[in-house]
C-alpha cells in the first residue's frame, strides 16, 4: 500500500522520548447509564501520544458507547473525557479538528461518488484539495473514485469511511471495528497503515474490536471491556504471559475426581470443560500425585497432561464465558 499521505505531526518525536508519554486521551470516572443499564461503568483511561490502544470486548460490552462519549456524541452520566487536555462537552468542538473517527458502521452519501463524498468531507474539515487524491491512493480507492458510494461493496464502503476519517490528517483516530467488511488482504493493509501512522507520524489510535487475534497483533496496549467495566488492561505480550498453564484431565467420574482431589491433595481450583474433562490450575508440579489419587480412588484416568490456555480462552474467562 502506498504511503504518500502523512498524518499528524510531520516531525514526530521518537517513541522513547518524554514527549511521547503525553496523555492524549483521558477519561476520569466515566459513567453512562440508560435507565438501570450501566453501559459504561466507572471507566478510567490514559492513552499516550503515538500509542495504539486496543479496546476489546464482546458485542454489547460498552465499546461503541465509550467511543461516542469520547467524541461528545452523547453526554456522560458522570465523569469526564479529556482529549489533548481539553474537556469534551457541549460547545467545545475545536479539539475535533485534530480527531478522525469511524463509529459503528461505515456511512456515506450513497448517491454521490467516492470523489464527491471526500470533497464534502474536505470542505467540512478544511483539508487541502490534494488531500482527496492522497486519501484515494492510501486506501486503494482509485478505480472506484467515480463510482457512487451506494454501489460499493461493504469492504470498499469501509475503505471510504477510513479515507474520510484520515482526510484532514488527524492526530487522534477513534475507530470502531475498522476491519469490518474487509477481506484478509484488506485487513493486513489497514493494519500496516495504522501501524505506520502511529510509528512515523505519532498518531494516537483508539481501536475498538471484538476480534481478539486482530487487536493482539496491532495494539501496544489492550483494555478488555465487559458489562461496561474495564476488567483488565495489559500489553499483548503480557496477555500471552498471563494465559494460565493447567493440567488437563479426562477421567471416568469427574464429580468423584473433584471430591478426591480436594479431600486428599487440597486442590480446589478445578474447572470443568464442556467436554466433561477437568482443568487443574493448582498443583501443576504434582501431576504424579494427582494420577495416584485418581487411580487409587478407583477411577479410570484416560488423559493427564500439562496444557496452556490460549488467548481466546483467557478473554472468554475474563468476560464470564470461560466457566
Amino acid at each position: 500500500m502506498a504511503n504518500s499521505m502523512r498524518i499528524g505531526n510531520n516531525n514526530p518525536t521518537p517513541p522513547e522520548s518524554s514527549a511521547n508519554q503525553e496523555i492524549v486521551i483521558k477519561t476520569v470516572g466515566l459513567f453512562k447509564r440508560y435507565g438501570e443499564v450501566r453501559a459504561v461503568d466507572g471507566l478510567d483511561l490514559g492513552i499516550r501520544r503515538g500509542e495504539i490502544y486496543g479496546f476489546l470486548g464482546r458485542n454489547g460490552a460498552g465499546k461503541t458507547t465509550t467511543i461516542r462519549l469520547l467524541l461528545g456524541l452523547i453526554r456522560p452520566t458522570a465523569g469526564q473525557v479529556l482529549i489533548f487536555g481539553h474537556r469534551i462537552g457541549p460547545g467545545r468542538q475545536a479539539v475535533f479538528a485534530r480527531v478522525g473517527y469511524l463509529v459503528e458502521t461505515a456511512t456515506s452519501y450513497p448517491n454521490l461518488t467516492v470523489q464527491e463524498n471526500l470533497d464534502i468531507q474536505r470542505r467540512l474539515t478544511g483539508a487541502p484539495r490534494k488531500a482527496i487524491a492522497e486519501a484515494v491512493e492510501l486506501l486503494r480507492l482509485g478505480e472506484y473514485a467515480g463510482r457512487r458510494a451506494g454501489h460499493l461493496s461493504l469492504g470498499n464502503k469501509q475503505r471510504l469511511a477510513l479515507a474520510r476519517a484520515l482526510l484532514h490528517r488527524p492526530q487522534v483516530l477513534l475507530l470502531d471495528e475498522p476491519a469490518n467488511g474487509l477481506d484478509l488482504a484488506g485487513i493486513v493493509e489497514i493494519r500496516g497503515l495504522l501501524r505506520r501512522l502511529a510509528e512515523e507520524s505519532g498518531v494516537t489510535i483508539f481501536l475498538s474490536s471484538h476480534i481478539l487475534a486482530e487487536v493482539a497483533q496491532l495494539a501496544d496496549r489492550i483494555g478488555i471491556m465487559h458489562a461496561g467495566r474495564l476488567v483488565e488492561e495489559i500489553g499483548p505480550e503480557s496477555l500471552r504471559g498471563q494465559a494460565r498453564a493447567h493440567l488437563e484431565i479426562a477421567v471416568s467420574n469427574p464429580d468423584r475426581a473433584v471430591a478426591l482431589l480436594a479431600e486428599r491433595l487440597g486442590i480446589v481450583k478445578v474447572q470443568r470443560t464442556p467436554e466433561g474433562g477437568l482443568r487443574l490450575f493448582d498443583g501443576l508440579n504434582r501431576a504424579a500425585a494427582v494420577a495416584r489419587v485418581l487411580v487409587d480412588g478407583g477411577l479410570d484416568l484416560t488423559r493427564l497432561c500439562l496444557a496452556q490456555e490460549d488467548l481466546e480462552a483467557h478473554f472468554l474467562r475474563l468476560t464470564g464465558d470461560g466457566k
